[in-house]
């Protein structure tokens, strides 16, 4: 069972660690400000989905944490300046490599997986255009990006 006076306080410690507003806290994870308010206050006990989208939108908030106050808060030491900014510098990744296609292939690196080389040549002349980027990190998790 999860203690809702305890919940709320994990949620105002992310907002804290993060550095946010109620407000821009809501709008990060897409939930109306009101709900942020009322779950603070103890008014509404939070629901799955307001759960999933915290855990969603902040890769170092745990869930078991967030729920039972299991384990640790932040998961791991990426700064939160820096995970903040992640989603938007990925994003911007996905606008360099259209407009570069140079830059969707390049051999010899250790990490990359092995699949035939794309040339600027090939990529201009065929004029194909990027559909989805996939972005695998290490930990596991992955990003997808569409056109």
């Amino acid at each position: 069972m999860v203690n809702t006076s305890e919940f709320s306080k994990r949620i105002q410690t992310i907002i804290e660690y993060y550095e946010l507003s109620a407000s821009s806290f809501a709008e990060k994870i897409g939930v109306q400000r009101s709900s942020i308010s009322h779950i603070l206050s103890g008014r509404n006990k939070p629901s799955l989905d307001f759960t999933l989208k915290v855990v969603e939108a902040f890769p170092q908030v745990s869930l078991y944490w967030l729920l039972l106050n299991k384990g640790s808060f932040p998961e791991d030491t990426i700064s939160p300046t820096k995970e903040l900014n992640q989603k938007t510098e990925n994003a911007n990744l996905f606008t360099e490599l259209e407009n570069k296609p140079e830059a969707v292939n390049e051999p010899d690196k250790p990490d990359q997986v092995n699949a035939p080389p794309v040339t600027y040549s090939n990529y201009n002349a065929e004029r194909k255009a990027i559909a989805r980027v996939i972005i695998f990190f290490k930990d596991g998790s992955f990003e997808e990006y569409h056109n």
